[in-house]
């Protein structure tokens, strides 16, 4: 295909320009999406094996509520009823608890000891797995907007200009692109070698790359949508709910659980109950929400669909399952969704999206290395702009994935010398990131990128040593299940790949061009005199 040089110039102009400024951000991003595909198995690793009680017959959960309601006030403000085997089958906030993150809510579990006699115990609730959720939707920047996190809307605009660098991004390929695409040339140099792997990457992932894209923008300014519909709609709400009642029942009015389970079985078909939330149950606001998971079908949240009911009457007020009350349009939202969590094809899903987040990540730090590349004169002395983004995607990519690896790290550590963990979380991760970052500007880009990785190295290697260390330790005591040794094992892996890629960057510091930001002058990285700054020759 012939485009005009005029007119692909243009193209790679707008491509780079747009990716460049929303690229770092990006690459966090993508990076702790990637982990949320299993934000669950995450938080179970983390937390001790006796914060859950055993679970009971699904007979005995209408015994364990009233039992339970009798001896804790706070039942009758809600509760959840999980059928999850890794779950404790009853647990509600004692403290905290409501829509959001709460650092500091406090869960009390209970279960039915061998007389049928109701137990409990309290523990802090463990949200590792949301809050790598909050740095995938925000980038842990943190403030407000409203009510809407700051983070979230600049990552809609940054997801707006991504989809702009898309689009630019194949067009100007298009003409290179046959002869282009699949070659990974390693002795053209380096910045042909980056430009063949920022193009693989990005071809062979852009329809995932599109629909993350334009549903971010949609998630990120979903409000501003809503608000513009208001003129379509007036005064009628857009949302009918029914089944809603005036009526105050008695918690002994509350039907079996297995009448539940009953009655979504009815009404659905391939689907199982994860967990009932009932909430408001001493008023007229009462309600349950149901969470049930299919395999193998599109779902409206991370990992499930919804059905809300009326917790006495059992009246359906809202269902994200597909069905003629919601309308013909809603398959299609609730596709977009399910595209965007990638909870459509089960675990092995799940693996793919995990890789395709970490490609994406790749796909944004080599844009930014072709960016300084490109950029690179052939002098000692490179420009400020250049060194900045270089020192800038060093720490922020590799900080980044740092302050995550650190935080996997601390987890076991913080039960284990009793310290708050989700508080420690935010420590842990924002001074390791920001030290990082600090550690970039004041080593610059080549010595940092070769320090940050191995000590990114160390952090993954420790985290099952960690584990192996804990076990022996009388305090608290671990669940080791297949779902949760993944984290170990996928740690050592992790371990291995920046070892290795420390080992390259410094090959390359050592032996690469002189003209480059990546060179080190010095024999050894660890001479005093031996600054990954650019060094006048």
């Amino acid at each position: 295909m012939k485009i005009r040089s005029d007119i692909i110039r243009i193209y790679q102009s707008v491509h780079t320009w747009t990716g460049i400024t929303s690229g770092l951000v990006l690459f966090i991003a993508f990076f702790a999406g990637a982990l949320t595909m299993f934000k669950a198995p995450i938080t179970e690793w983390a937390i001790p094996a006796d914060t859950h009680l055993p679970q009971v017959e699904l007979n005995e959960y209408d015994t364990l509520i009233q039992q339970a309601a009798r001896a804790h006030e706070n039942v009758i403000r809600g509760f959840t009823v999980s059928l999850e085997e890794n779950q404790s089958p009853l647990f509600w906030y004692e403290q905290g608890g409501g829509r959001g993150i709460s650092l500091n809510s406090v869960i009390r579990s209970a279960s039915l000891n061998e007389h049928g006699e109701v137990y409990s115990s309290v523990s802090e609730q463990n949200v590792l797995g949301d809050l790598i959720d909050q740095l995938h939707r925000t980038a842990g920047i943190p403030g407000k907007v409203g009510h809407e996190d700051l983070g979230v809307v600049i990552m809609g605009i940054a997801s707006a200009l991504y989809f702009v660098a898309l689009v630019s991004g194949v067009i100007f390929l298009l003409p290179t692109l046959v002869k282009s695409f699949f070659s990974l040339r390693q002795k053209k140099g380096a910045s042909r070698f980056w430009l063949d792997t920022h193009n693989l990457l990005g071809i062979t992932s852009l329809p995932f790359h599109l629909i993350i894209a334009w549903t971010v923008v949609v998630f990120a300014f979903h409000d501003v949508i809503y608000d513009g519909l208001d003129y379509i709609y007036g005064d009628e709400p857009m949302f009918q709910r029914g089944g809603q009642s005036s009526d105050v029942y008695p918690l002994s009015d509350l039907p079996a659980i297995s009448s539940f389970i009953q009655k979504v079985n009815e009404t659905t078909s391939g689907y199982r109950v994860k967990q009932l939330s009932f909430s408001n149950l001493d008023t007229e606001r009462a309600s349950v929400r149901i969470d049930v998971a299919g395999e193998g079908v599109l779902q409206r949240t991370a990992d499930s669909d919804v059905i809300l009911m009326h917790p006495f009457t059992q009246q359906v007020t809202y269902s994200t399952l597909s069905s003629d009350e919601n309308g013909g349009y809603w398959p299609l939202v609730k596709s977009l969704f399910a595209l965007h969590f990638g909870n459509f094809a089960g675990t092995f899903g799940r693996w793919v999206y995990f890789f395709l987040g970490l490609m994406g990540a790749a796909l944004f730090y080599t844009g930014n290395l072709l960016w300084l590349e490109k950029r690179r004169k052939k002098q000692a002395v490179q420009s400020t702009s250049n060194t900045v983004m270089a020192n800038l995607t060093v720490g922020v990519c590799v900080g980044s994935m740092l302050g995550v690896a650190a935080t996997l790290l601390s987890s076991k550590w913080m039960y284990i010398s009793g310290q708050p963990v989700n508080q420690s979380y935010l420590w842990v991760y924002f001074t390791v990131f920001l030290l990082a970052l600090a550690y970039s500007f004041l080593k610059g880009a080549a010595r940092s990128a070769i320090h940050l990785q191995l000590l990114l190295s160390l952090c993954c290697a420790c985290i099952p040593v960690t584990t192996l260390i804990s076990l022996v330790l009388p305090a608290v005591s671990w669940r080791l299940t297949a779902s949760n040794l993944w984290v170990e094992t996928t740690a050592c892996v992790f371990a291995y790949v920046f070892f290795k890629g420390a080992l390259k960057t410094r090959a390359r510091a050592l032996r690469g061009e002189k003209n480059s930001i990546w060179y080190i002058k010095d024999t050894s990285v660890d001479s005093p005199s031996a600054s990954g700054k650019v060094v006048p020759e």
